[in-house]
């Protein structure tokens, strides 16, 4: 049985985007090169991969291969950067998730820096929230990732914030315009909470407040949770990141009980790093120092 690497590419490709047509233009190949590809696959496997479908997904047999596949592009990149050191700097496309807020006030400026400074790395973004950034990482969707409060993270990793948790109010409430709030006094509001990840933060900030925590909405999308807050629904709590996506009408006010998060950018924990991935880390790490 042998399996080639244009293969195992265009198997990754359309798991990954869920879609032959997707696949192809990620690859910059014909969708039928994609289909002859996987159908090439299949014919060496002797099973389906893929079912076909809208969304495309793996088979059973094809999520056993897919981990392995993705460790053997890994391999393939190591080699051809090794290949290419004497051209000068590294060369890959990465990809790179991150929760919204840091999406939204951290990798901006990082992505133009690592534009300017590694020309032939491209680094696509996937957006998701603390669990799905953890999975994409783990489960090799992703070669790096903004992490929350990881509980271990690899060596070469980097501290990119602390964090500290804000309530976001209507301008006109009577807390909006004075100093910081105690999350006490905000007991007689009705409460949102945002389930991005931040639960066990928001249950440590009403712990320390010495209040019922009572949620009588929990939203997953940080946009729904600011229109609630600015239609009249409730308050919340939020982290400081998100600062600038609350739109108008609205303000982060500090709190009294300071509790925050750390997020750090990382590579995979269990398995080898792409090399672009490390000259990336290295280049974040220069920069934040």
């Amino acid at each position: 049985m042998t399996i080639g690497i244009p293969q195992v590419r265009a198997f990754v490709a359309v798991a990954d985007a869920a879609s032959f047509s997707a696949a192809a233009e990620r690859l910059g190949i014909s969708q039928s090169a994609v289909s002859h590809a996987i159908a090439a696959l299949e014919r060496t496997t002797g099973h389906p991969v893929l079912v076909r479908g809208n969304p495309v997904r793996p088979t059973p047999l094809g999520e056993r291969l897919l981990t392995h596949a993705r460790a053997v592009l890994t391999a393939v990149a190591s080699l051809e950067e090794v290949a290419r050191r004497h051209d000068g700097g590294p060369r890959g496309d990465l990809v790179l998730a991150a929760p919204p807020t840091a999406c939204h006030r951290l990798l901006p400026d990082l992505l133009d820096h690592w534009r300017a400074e590694f020309p032939g790395v491209s680094v696509s973004l996937f957006e998701g929230d603390d669990d799905e950034v953890t999975g994409w990482l783990d489960g090799a969707s992703a070669d790096l990732a903004v992490l929350v409060d990881p509980v271990e993270a690899p060596p070469g990793a980097v501290r990119l914030a602390d964090d500290l948790f804000h309530a976001v109010l209507r301008r006109d409430h009577p807390l909006a315009g004075g100093g910081a709030v105690d999350v006490a006094d905000l007991e007689d509001d009705p409460f949102l909470l945002s389930l991005g990840g931040c639960e066990q933060q928001v249950r440590e900030l009403h712990r320390l407040a010495g209040t019922r925590f009572a949620p009588v909405h929990r939203v997953r999308q940080l946009g729904t949770l600011f229109a609630m807050v600015r239609a009249g629904t409730g308050v919340s709590l939020v982290p400081g990141l998100a600062a600038g996506m609350e739109g108008p009408d609205l303000v982060l006010v500090p709190l009294v009980q300071r509790v925050g998060r750390t997020l750090v950018l990382t590579g995979p924990r269990h398995r080898p790093w792409h090399p672009a991935a490390a000259a990336l880390l290295t280049s974040a790490r220069q920069r934040a120092a």
